[in-house]
């Protein structure tokens, strides 16, 4: 993941009325202003644990159902995005659909992606932070959590800043430091918390999307408690990732369903 880098654009928050199809509903237009590149990649690293090679931390060992869904998971992990590749356009433009049912989509190079919250025209530069599976994670939270994904996408909850974080950019933040939090890229976790997760997917092959799904609404919610701005998105994540820990090591929890941070999502 060494090659994952990036910067990103924060959006200021200027409501105004859009006409989609018969409906008239409130979204947000995009200015662009330079950041920290915090948002994608590399920069995240400031959010997850630092460690040496020569560091020595346990590995757990893992059941052959364990091994087998982890094998799973790391196989989405490894895919890039590909804009050449007919499924992942296909996912792409379901992924706008979702989104935005009532406008049409212009094309998969577009100014339209904006109001999305990608950084520019051509959101397949922003995937090189997390790959086709942040794609994927985003059309789990559409299909499964629609009201969420909504409330998330139009900013509609909570008293907000100015300088709002970009939806979608964001979306792929959540996926790597999901993937770096969890130690997926290892061959056994060298983490409690890694092991604890490798419990639930066990159990539940879509677990990382519902976690990621948990994790983008707790985010959400750290960020208005914290009355951020887009200069504090990484002070944001790094406590967001801590209350995941926390939720998660937490011994009555026994499927993500559990996890205090679950109740937030709606349908």
């Amino acid at each position: 993941m060494d090659d994952r880098g990036g910067s990103f654009v924060a959006v200021r928050r200027i409501s105004q009325g859009l006409e989609r199809g018969n409906n008239t509903c409130h979204s947000t237009s995009a200015e662009a202003v330079a950041g920290s590149a915090a948002w994608l990649g590399r920069g995240l690293s400031c959010v997850c644990a630092q460690r040496r090679e020569s560091d020595a931390r346990p590995s757990f060992d893992l059941t052959p159902v364990q091994e087998e869904c982890l094998q799973r998971l790391q196989s989405r992990i490894d895919v890039p995005y590909d804009s050449s590749v007919l499924d992942h356009q296909e996912a792409l433009k379901t992924l706008w659909n979702a989104a935005f049912p009532e406008e049409e989509l212009h094309g998969l190079i577009s100014e339209q992606w904006k109001e999305m919250g990608w950084q520019g025209k051509d959101p397949s530069t922003d995937f090189r932070g997390g790959g086709f599976i942040s794609l994927e994670n985003l059309l789990f939270f559409a299909r499964n959590f629609p009201k969420s994904f909504q409330d998330l996408l139009q900013k509609r909850e909570g008293d907000r800043s100015v300088w709002e974080y970009p939806f979608a950019v964001a979306g792929v933040n959540i996926t790597f430091m999901l993937i770096q939090m969890l130690d997926l890229e290892a061959v056994k976790p060298r983490a409690l918390v890694g092991a604890t997760f490798l419990k639930f997917l066990a159990e539940n092959d879509s677990a990382f999307d519902l976690l990621y799904c948990i994790t983008f609404k707790l985010m959400d919610h750290e960020w208005l408690t914290m009355r951020a701005s887009y200069m504090d998105f990484n002070a944001v994540m790094k406590s967001t990732r801590r209350q995941l820990e926390r939720e998660l090591l937490s011994e009555d929890i026994t499927r993500l369903e559990d996890l205090p941070s679950y109740t937030l999502l709606t349908r």
